[in-house]
């Protein structure tokens, strides 16, 4: 009888263990998937400004040499354009990553409370 019952509670806390081994490996998962979304879109964002500037420098040298050096208002409605771009991008981009993670993460918490559930 009391073999019965050590094998019962054993098999109980190995299924235990197991849920929790799960948990952990999703939770890590969706870490890693977290930090890979951030180093993209830093990444993302990196390459937006570098683009954003190149464009600034040449609507500026461009203004420059069709006006003989002189600094004119297009040049300035250029930069400011180009500047008024790369924000744009940077926030379009910010928050597409970081709606479809937020789905994600929900999906993988939804999913991860159902099996426990489940199990227990």
């Amino acid at each position: 009888m009391k073999r019965r019952i050590v094998v019962v509670v054993l098999v109980v806390v190995v299924e235990e263990v197991e849920v929790v081994v799960v948990v952990v490996v999703i939770v890590v998962v969706v870490v890693v998937e977290v930090v890979v979304v951030v180093v993209v879109v830093v990444v993302a964002v990196v390459v937006a400004v570098v683009e954003g500037v190149v464009a600034v420098v040449r609507a500026a040298v461009a203004s420059a040499e069709a006006a003989a050096v002189e600094v004119t208002a297009a040049a300035v409605v250029a930069v400011v354009v180009a500047v008024v771009v790369v924000v744009v991008e940077i926030v379009v981009l910010v928050e597409e990553a970081v709606v479809v993670k937020v789905v994600e993460v929900v999906f993988v918490v939804v999913v991860v409370v159902v099996v426990v559930v489940v199990v227990l």
